[in-house]
């Protein structure tokens, strides 16, 4: 219904791995896609959200026409990837501690 919408992802990464420079890595793929509006209240955001279990969390707030939403949306986690891998940013596994119990 509104002519545009906001896309909201979460990208995780490892503890070991630069804030600053998966931020960049980030910015870098919103500045390089025309769709992405950019200025006043479309700013793009990219902030750090969780300290979760496995992974920091940087949620990523972008401003798309509607139109332009699935695509967008879609490219982003395709091409943050690509940035991750290319700056050696890891996307991590959740992880679990796995008891082994013996039976006597």
């Amino acid at each position: 219904m509104e002519p545009q919408r906001r896309v909201d992802i979460e990208f995780g990464i490892s503890y070991g791995d630069s804030i600053e420079a998966a931020r960049a890595a980030i910015q870098t793929v919103i500045d390089s896609d025309d769709r992405i509006l950019d200025g006043g209240e479309f700013n793009p955001n990219i902030f750090v959200s969780a300290h979760a279990d496995s992974s920091i969390n940087m949620l990523t707030r972008v401003w798309v026409n509607s139109e332009d939403y699935w695509p967008v949306y879609f490219g982003l986690f395709e091409q943050v990837k690509y940035a991750f891998d290319k700056a050696g940013i890891t996307i991590p596994f959740p992880q679990r501690d796995v008891h082994l119990f013996q039976q006597s």
